[in-house]
């Protein structure tokens, strides 16, 4: 029997302390799909969902963070074009100055009202329910 499960993954909220309004960082993919994501990528194999996050975030925009909280998970079977992923999403805090790195072709500092939007995956929907968390402390409903 085979069986087929979705990859596992991270995406890092990033909200840099060291400037006004405690904007976040994203960066544009260089790889395929194009445009702009929050960080993050695939969970390793025995490799806890924390760590990844960590990991990811150090290499793709060369900072430390500290995750602050476990936001939500996002499943949707279309989320990712390549693949079903299922996303543990973290919120987490940084200072610095954010470097792309390993898959990143730029980054960027966004407050909310500056978000581009060619977002890929579901970063929109992401997004627009972290800010809502984030301003109004509403999370998100679960479909």
């Amino acid at each position: 029997m085979t069986y087929r499960n979705p990859a596992p993954t991270v995406d890092i909220i990033i909200e840099l302390l060291d400037r006004p309004h405690r904007p976040i960082v994203l960066i544009e993919r260089q790889n395929q799909p194009y445009g702009w994501a929050i960080p993050g990528g695939f969970i390793d194999y025995g490799e806890k969902a924390e760590a990844a996050a960590r990991r990811e975030a150090e290499e793709e925009i060369s900072l430390q963070v500290e995750l602050i909280e476990q936001f939500q998970v996002y499943s949707d079977p279309s989320r990712d074009p390549r693949t079903h992923t299922m996303s543990v999403v973290f919120i987490a805090t940084a200072t610095g100055e954010p470097q792309a790195a390993d898959d990143a072709k730029a980054v960027g500092i966004f407050e909310s009202w500056r978000i581009p939007t060619d977002l890929c995956f579901d970063h929109d929907k992401i997004l627009h329910d972290y800010w809502r968390y984030r301003h109004y402390r509403i999370r998100p409903r679960l479909s």
